[in-house]
C-alpha cells in the first residue's frame, strides 16, 4: 500500500502571498496539478470556494463540507491505518491532531506550487 500524503489546501496556497485571494479555486488547481506524479497516494483537501475543483488521475481532492481541518483528521482517520502518512499544514492545532493520530506534518513549503 503506498504512503499517504493529505494536504491542506487552502494552509499550503495561502503560506505564499501571490495574489491567490483573487481566484481561490484557480490557486488551489494549481496545487492540485503541481501535486501531480508523486510516488504517494495524494489527497489535497480543499473547502470554501475551491470546493469546486474536481480530482485528476494523480490526486484525489476531498472537498471538506464544513471546515478543512475536521475532513483531514477524517481521511487520517479512515485511510490511515498500516501505511505511512504525512499532512502538510502550518496549522498548530491540525498539527496536533493528526499527529494524535500517529500522522507525520510536513509545512506548505515541503510541496511545490507550480
Amino acid at each position: 500500500m503506498k504512503p499517504l500524503l493529505v494536504v491542506d489546501a487552502a494552509n499550503v496556497v495561502g503560506s505564499v502571498p501571490d495574489g491567490w485571494w483573487r481566484d481561490r479555486a484557480g490557486a488551489a488547481e494549481r496545487l492540485r496539478d503541481a501535486l501531480r506524479g508523486r510516488d504517494e497516494e495524494v489527497v489535497l483537501v480543499v473547502e470554501g470556494k475551491a470546493r469546486t475543483i474536481s480530482s485528476v488521475d494523480d490526486v484525489r481532492v476531498v472537498a471538506a463540507s464544513g471546515t478543512g481541518d475536521d475532513k483531514i483528521v477524517e481521511v487520517v482517520r479512515a485511510e490511515g491505518a498500516g501505511r505511512p502518512v504525512t499532512v502538510v499544514t502550518a496549522d498548530r492545532e491540525l498539527r496536533r491532531r493528526v499527529t494524535a493520530l500517529g500522522a507525520e506534518v510536513a509545512g506548505p513549503t515541503s510541496v511545490p506550487r507550480r
